[in-house]
């Protein structure tokens, strides 16, 4: 998700990867601004020694490697996800990436991003099928 490089179809402005649905051979591409979603699911949760929260709570959220924390709001469910909602919309939320969740330098725990973002807008996209 976000790619730019190796798209290789013609367009008068840049596309990026947004999605991929590797069973249907689908990949959907657009615009920079259609990268940036203020909201996730986490899945396999693992949480540090403190347990989960008994309820939602005020976290910092890094959503890859090289992503600087952002804030955001951290919602426990009762199937063990979590959700998380950010403040200021982040750029590529990628699925099957990692999201860890701190208090200032506490890991309070982490999980695997699922396919639940939300585009931050509704116009149309672009679909390739790959043969």
């Amino acid at each position: 998700i976000g790619q730019r490089k190796g798209i290789n179809v013609g367009s008068p402005r840049p596309l990026y990867v947004l999605d991929i649905d590797a069973g249907s051979h689908r990949v959907t591409v657009g615009d920079d601004d259609d990268l940036w979603r203020a909201n996730l699911r986490v899945d396999r949760v693992i949480w540090g020694k403190d347990g989960p929260p008994a309820g939602k709570r005020d976290v910092m959220v890094k959503i890859r490697h090289s992503h600087e924390a952002a804030p955001a709001s951290m919602h426990p469910e009762e199937d063990g996800r979590v959700r998380i909602r950010f403040r200021q919309p982040q750029r590529a939320i990628t699925p099957g990436q990692a999201a860890v969740f701190y208090d200032g330098d506490t890991v309070l725990g982490g999980g695997w991003i699922m396919r639940t973002c939300e585009p931050r807008n509704t116009k149309p996209q672009v679909e390739l099928i790959a043969s």
